[in-house]
């Protein structure tokens, strides 16, 4: 959210065709099975015997079991799984020192290119070890999932099978748990399409801004459950506002991710409660390495959204050829974009008036790219827990057929910030996919502009006007006559009082504004500086320099409820 007058011309720089090349890690162990080492100009006997050789002596049981009674290590027993179910096994150097004392390595285990924990160490071998360990707790259940049972071995050819081909999980576990990830993403969108369904049955008056929908689910062992959803397609026409209760980006995604962090406070408030129950039923625990609060084991984050994100994204009909690319012919494909009023330029494009404009905001798609390396928490709430990332962006747009762009845009484009970025923040390149639609059919003009955000845990929607940042008077919600958005600034600095209270964090609730909260949140701050500095170095443009005044306001807290009305201050 940014007046018009902020500064985003930006620096062309020569080096679009890096997005082309793949960061070489600085230290991998790499495990690739047997059965693909071979050749495939060897004759068929000797490949028949290179498999019977190749053949385990173990089950995978026999190997756990050994490492549960401490007779072996997790780096071993990893590299025996490898073999046992042939899957393709990274131990990699990742994420290096940040802001903790001392000097440490970082390493993760990647699994069929899944990326699980990264574990630190004041050794390389110490840290190659305390990723095994991370990884194990969750790789082990999984594979259990699968009843894999191990052949026995033989030194002759296995039996033709009789009556029935063996499953999939027999032959390749991982490629199990690969084809199971594409029946989550059809579970995915139909969870998104019965919600908004039943909340579109409560409100049926509001069923045409339903248009453009982006939704947050989490994803546990019981299911998929959505917990934020948001809709709508404008930035608001107002001048910045100095009282933090205007909403200046009524985006789908924007929208959606402002209501992740409601939910998020919300189970902040749970885990911090006096009550055992609630505490038990937050979605976060206590990560003793880090001080801060983490997701619980086995819950990841999901986005879908029923449109393309408007910006970089937006149809590619680039022609990646490292050997011809040039910089003119993707500065304004791959280039950090504005969004204004519901349009979006280039920041190189010459046809956008700044001074006609009265609030200009970076598009969707360059928030996606700043999320999954910042995460989608935000500076405040990182002040209690760790940075939250999705794992994929399921996309269910019937009019699109081609997401390398939205590839290029969310990962490519800051592809090797990780080592430069302070512990605990990381480039998490989600899984990107096309998925069903969950389309509407409703074309009301008189409701393009608005736009309804919920949470789990609401007890109805609220609209927003998108064009005026409020909240319409024909809302379900409504916080107060004032009409301000309980997605506003100020609601969520009323939120994170309120958690820094429960959370005895005193320095916290001796913050005078919004603009100090956020400034005090340092290691996010310092991440957000090498995002930016990142971006304009590859060439894809500068950030838009947001104008101070906009966050410098405070609030006085008062203890009624999430939805409780604030007095708000314009900070001296």
């Amino acid at each position: 959210m940014f007046p018009g007058r902020g500064s985003f011309r930006g620096s062309r720089g020569a080096s679009f065709s890096q997005i082309l090349r793949k960061n070489i890690p600085a230290t991998t162990e790499s495990y690739e099975p047997l059965a693909t080492l071979n050749h495939p100009s060897k004759g068929v006997f000797n490949q028949q015997r290179e498999s019977y050789a190749a053949k385990p002596t173990v089950s995978p049981k026999v190997l756990i079991d050994k490492y549960t009674q401490g007779e072996t290590h997790a780096v071993s027993l990893l590299h025996q799984l490898a073999q046992v179910l042939q899957f393709h096994l990274e131990i990699k150097e990742t994420v290096t020192t940040g802001n903790i004392q001392g000097f440490y390595f970082a390493f993760c285990v990647m699994i069929d290119g899944v990326k699980y924990k990264t574990g630190m160490g004041i050794t390389k071998k110490e840290a190659r070890l305390k990723a095994a360990q991370l990884a194990l707790p969750e790789l082990l259940p999984t594979l259990e999932s699968l009843n894999y049972v191990l052949p026995e071995a033989s030194d002759v050819p296995p039996p033709l099978p009789v009556k029935e081909e063996p499953t999939i999980s027999d032959i390749h576990p991982c490629r199990a748990i690969h084809e199971r990830k594409s029946s989550v993403n059809l579970q995915i969108p139909q969870a998104v399409k019965d919600q908004l369904t039943k909340l579109m049955n409560s409100h049926p008056e509001f069923s045409a801004c339903a248009g453009t929908t982006a939704a947050f689910i989490i994803q546990t062992s019981t299911g998929c459950e959505v917990v934020a959803l948001g809709t709508g397609n404008f930035n608001t026409k107002e001048t910045a506002s100095m009282s933090g209760r205007i909403v200046h980006d009524s985006h789908a995604v924007v929208t959606a991710r402002r209501s992740l962090m409601r939910f998020l406070y919300r189970h902040l408030l749970m885990f911090f409660s006096k009550t055992a129950n609630l505490t038990e039923k937050s979605i976060f625990q206590q990560n003793s390495s880090s001080g801060l609060l983490s997701l619980k084991n086995g819950i990841t984050l999901h986005l879908y959204v029923n449109q393309l994100p408007k910006g970089a994204a937006i149809p590619s009909k680039l022609r990646l050829n490292p050997l011809s690319i040039s910089a003119w012919q993707v500065n304004n494909e791959i280039s950090l974009h504005l969004s204004v009023e519901g349009k979006v330029f280039s920041v190189f494009s010459s046809s956008f008036d700044q001074s006609a404009s009265k609030v200009v905001s970076m598009s969707a798609t360059d928030k996606l790219t700043q999320w999954q390396v910042l995460g989608y928490q935000g500076a405040l709430l990182s002040h209690f827990i760790e940075p939250v990332y999705v794992q994929s962006i399921l996309i269910g747009d019937i009019d699109c057929s081609d997401i390398r762009g939205m590839k290029i845009s969310v990962s490519q484009r800051v592809e090797g910030i990780t080592s430069q970025l302070p512990m605990f923040y990381c480039m998490m390149r989600p899984y990107i996919s096309l998925v069903p639609s969950v389309a509407t059919n409703s074309a009301d003009k008189c409701q393009l502009t608005y736009g309804i955000n919920w949470s789990e845990g609401d007890s109805s929607v609220e609209v927003v006007d998108g064009l005026e940042g409020k909240t319409v008077e024909q809302s379900p919600f409504k916080s107060g006559p004032a009409l301000a958005s309980r997605l506003c600034k100020a609601a969520m600095l009323h939120r994170f009082k309120l958690v820094a209270k429960e959370a005895q964090r005193q320095d916290l609730l001796a913050t005078s504004s919004y603009k100090e909260a956020k400034r005090m949140a340092k290691p996010y701050q310092e991440a957000k500086n090498v995002l930016k500095a990142f971006l304009l170095q590859q060439g894809f443009g500068s950030w838009l320099v947001k104008l101070s005044f906009s966050d410098n306001f405070s609030i006085l807290l008062q203890m009624e409820s999430d939805s409780s009305p604030c007095t708000f201050n314009k900070a001296r």
